[in-house]
Parts: structure tokens; sequence; C-alpha cells
């Protein structure tokens, strides 16, 4: 099909609004630009950093509150809970209220919530809190997204997300590190103290540089069954994957009850949005092949990198003994892998095929991930390292291009819905990858267990070598003999029990391999984007440019 002309609302020339678009109020200076990217940076990387270091808090919280493991974690849950309450309908709140005034309402209410966090006198204090911080930050990852999509032509965009991807995916990296120093050094209150000069800033350059989105449209009234069927489906189910491995999974009559209230109530919801005549969450976004296809690979892809961070944390923390701080430099090396490669597929997205770009993301991911296959106990810093750098060197090669394929077919009145239910779908798939991942470590460790107690004999000869050994060291030592015995017996218990863990993570790293080696399955199914440096932008496949009718045949 040939391109679409529209002598009325002429196409950009670059894909990007001018004062040639009637529906876009004035034409935007470069500097313009990357102010706003800066404003809406600010807030979003403080956001994304804040959830990473309130993790390594957790065992300060215990202390100081007073409060038990499960009962802290409620610090986590909650703010998770809301988060996953309010994205989707962001959307809607933001064509109903306005960009900009969401963008501030979002910035003071995070600000505020993270400064009264550091005040709290009790735990019940805290939580709530971590309920207002999560409504605050919730919106404000696909409000960004949507805003930047907007305000750069898509020849510009590789770059411009790129440069948005750099503070986002090093936020959660070396948010460890920094929350165990703060933690360490200062106090875990500081962690949402230091929240409130970059809210502050980022509140007053937003409320500058930022303007109202010319192509939304606002509501006509407030679809309350949907409403409340989201914040019932999308909390149960948030609740359920965050508390499921504390509490036995589906040996719990409260996973239970959360599972069957969250699939029901989501049920409910997707049937009700369907048929709403202005929905919460327009789920109409999804007829679009490219961005259905690519919000699944993104599911698949915040599944294998929320999941990988937390098995390296912990292996590094509970099997090799790393403090904080030095686990952190292990993630360290995947931050400036993913730097790097993040600038260099920013400039490749508009000259090569973005499908070849992410199938050499996800193949260097499922290498990185190929190599933890071979954790030791007794491996040192630099063979962490370096499958860390292969893989974030490898996710600077998914982000920009999937972001391309997934978003630049999506009309711009669509794409506030569009950023909203990619980030729904990121979020889920990361919560399940970290669930999943705790979830198998715990049952493959059970069951490797079992198989080396069940093979260990003490008329094996290389067992009775290494009983003798720990019963010479313990006997060197003033105990007597049968307590050198005893002590020699729980050191290969203890072993035993260190290699099943080791077999349990090595069993979790082959999973990620199966799953990005699967990606490349799926990206055939997405088109090519295609973006003319002189004229409008288009989709292979259909000719179709963004924002205008496609010809008929």
């Amino acid at each position: 099909m040939p391109v679409v002309s529209d002598p009325q609302h002429p196409a950009p020339e670059d894909g990007g609004p001018t004062t040639q678009d009637p529906q876009f109020p004035f034409a935007l200076s470069p500097a313009r630009k990357w102010l706003i990217t800066i404003s809406v940076m600010l807030i979003t990387v403080m956001q994304i950093l804040d959830t990473s270091i309130t993790n390594v808090a957790l065992p300060h919280m215990q202390g100081s509150l007073s409060t038990s493991v499960e009962e802290t974690s409620w610090v986590i849950t909650s703010y998770l809970a809301a988060n996953a309450i309010v994205i989707p309908a962001t959307g809607w709140i933001m064509a109903s209220i306005g960009r900009r005034r969401l963008f501030l309402i979002c910035t003071t209410l995070f600000t505020v919530s993270s400064f009264l966090s550091g005040l709290a006198p009790n735990l019940e204090f805290l939580v709530a809190m971590r309920v207002l911080q999560g409504l605050g930050g919730g919106p404000v990852v696909p409000m960004a997204q949507a805003t930047m999509w907007e305000i750069f032509p898509l020849r510009q965009r590789g770059l411009a997300m790129a440069v948005w991807g750099i503070g986002i995916m090093m936020a959660p990296i070396f948010g460890p590190t920094v929350g165990g120093w703060v933690c360490d050094n200062w106090s875990w209150r500081w962690i949402f103290y230091i929240n409130l000069p970059i809210g502050v800033l980022g509140f007053f350059m937003a409320s500058i540089f930022l303007f109202d989105s010319p192509y939304h449209k606002k509501p006509g009234g407030v679809d309350w069954p949907g409403l409340v069927l989201m914040v019932v489906g999308f909390g149960a189910l948030q609740l359920m994957l965050d508390q499921g491995e504390r509490e036995d999974w589906f040996e719990s009559s409260l996973i239970v009850f959360l599972a069957i209230l969250g699939v029901v109530a989501v049920a409910a919801f997707l049937i009700r949005e369907l048929t709403a005549r202005e929905p919460i969450l327009d789920l109409g976004v999804f007829n679009d092949r490219n961005f259905a296809v690519g919000s699944l690979v993104m599911g698949t892809v915040g599944f294998g990198f929320y999941a990988s961070t937390v098995l390296l944390a912990l292996y590094t923390q509970k099997l090799m003994g790393y403090d904080a701080w030095t686990s952190g430099l292990v993630l360290a090396p995947g931050g400036i892998g993913n730097m790097t490669a993040l600038l260099i597929s920013g400039r490749l997205v508009r000259r090569v095929d973005q499908r070849m770009l992410l199938a050499f993301g996800c193949a260097l991911n499922a290498v990185a991930f190929f190599m933890m296959t071979n954790v030791t106990l007794g491996m040192d810093y630099w063979a962490l390292a370096l499958p860390r750098f292969i893989q974030g060197f490898g996710q600077g090669f998914v982000f920009v291009p999937l972001q391309t394929l997934a978003l630049s077919t999506v009309r711009m009145e669509r794409l506030s819905n569009a950023t909203s239910a990619v980030n729904v779908v990121r979020n889920f798939g990361g919560s399940i990858g970290i669930a999943l991942a705790t979830t198998l470590l715990a049952r493959r460790s059970q069951m490797h267990q079992a198989t080396i107690v069940e093979h260990a004999s003490v008329f094996d000869s290389e067992m009775h070598g290494r009983l003798s050994q720990w019963t010479t060291h313990f006997l060197a030592q003033g105990a007597d003999a049968f307590t050198a015995g005893r002590r020699a017996m729980a050191m290969l218990y203890r072993d035993a029990v260190s290699q099943a863990q080791v077999l349990a993570y090595i069993d979790v790293y082959m999973l990620l391999v199966v799953l990005f080696t699967a990606i490349l399955f799926l990206l055939p199914l997405m088109r090519r984007v295609r973006v003319d440096q002189t004229g409008p932008r288009k989709q292979e496949g259909d000719g179709r440019v963004e924002g205008l009718p496609a010809a008929a045949d």
C-alpha cells in the first residue's frame, strides 16, 4: 500500500511535531526537548532508584523499628501493590486532568511521602507512606515514556530513548550499592531524605518546561466498575506474587484467596474495558501487531532482568559471603556494558533492522546466562563480572529497538494508554520473575540436597577422606574425639547444602537461557519500522504514516 498523504493534515517531515501540525500548539527547540527529557528523567530515576535501594535497607529497618522479617517486608509489598493499582489507569488520569498537572501531583506526592517515610516513628506509618509513594511513583515511568516519544521525531527517538534508558537501567543496577553504603554509613532514613532535593528540582523543572499533550481527549465520565475491578484485581495479584514464597504459595489459604480474587477481577476488568465506551485502559491498542508482540517480549525481558539481578545478589551475599557494597560491585559491570550498548543502539536503531538488533541483544543475554551455569563457590570476582558485563551490553541492545518496534506504530492519541499497558506487562513480568526465581531456588535446592544426601556414604573413599580431614582439624583445636566427629559430620552436611544451592542456581540460570532463546522465535512476528530521513515515518508492510489513516487496498 502506498504512503498516505493528507493535504489537510500534513505529516511532519521528520515524524515529530511542527507548527504545521494543527494538533500541536508550537514547535519545540532542541534545547526545550532535552530540558523536558532531563525533567522527566530526574523523577523517573529517583522513583526506580528508591525501589531498589529500599530492598537493601530492610534489615536496618527491622532492627530500628523492632519488627519481624515478615512485617518489614510490607514496606516493599505496599509500594509494589500501589504501583500495580495505579499504572493501568495512568493514560486515563492523564487525559482527565492533563499531563503536566498529573506529573506535578505525582512528583509532589512521591517527594513528600518520601520525606515522611524517613520520619516514620513506627512500621504502620512507614507502610502508609509507602502506599502514597507507590501511588505517586507509579504513573511517572509511563508518563515520561509517552512524553519523550511525543516530543522527539522518530529519527531522533533512538538516541533520546537511549539517554533516558541509561537512567532507567542504571538505577536498579547501582541502587543496591548506593543503598548499602547509605545505610551502613548514615541511616536507612536517609534513603528517603535524599529524594527531597531531587524531587524539588524535578518539580520546578517540570513546571517550567513540561506541557499538556495536544493529542489527549478528555473522557466524559468515570468507568467506576472498571476502576474498582482494576484496583482489586491488580492489587490482589501483586500481593500474591510478593507474599507467595513467604506463605508457601498455594499451601496458604490467603494466597489461594488472592489468586482467585485477582484472576477473576482481572478477567472481569478486561471484559469490562473491551465493552466500555470510555475505558480506564484502552485495550484496543493491542490490535496493533507490533505492540502486542512487543508487549509480550517486554514482559519476558522484564522477567529475565529482575530475576537475574535478584539471583546474582542472593548468590554473592548468601553463598559467597559478600557484603552489600561488594555485591553491588559485581552488578556494576552490567551498568557499564548497558550504558555503552545504549549509546550504540540508539544510533543504529534507525539504520539497521530493529529486529536484528533485538535478536543480537537477546542472544547476548542467553550467552551470559549460559556462562552463569558454570558458577562455583570458589569462582573469583571477574568470573562473575564478565557474564554480568555481557548481559548488560545485551540489555542495551534490547531496550531501544524493542521500544521502537512496540511504540512506533501506535497512534499518538493512544500513546499514553500504550505506555501504561506496556509498563503493566513489564512490572508483572518482573514480579513473576522474582517470585518464580526465589521459589525455584528453594524447591530445586531441596531436591538436589535430598539427592546428594541419598548418594552420600561413609564407605565412599572421597567422603571418608573429607571426614577424616575435618575430624583431624577439630581434634587439633582441642575437641575430644566424639565432638570432633560430630562437628566433622556437620561440616560435610553444610557442604552438601551449599552444593545443592549452587545446583539450584544453575537450574534457574538455564531456565533464563531457554527464555531468552525463545524470544528469538517471536521477533519475525513484528514488522520492521523504517525511518526515511527525508520523508515521513513508515512501517514496513503497510506503508502507514504514524498519526494518519492507512490507504485502502
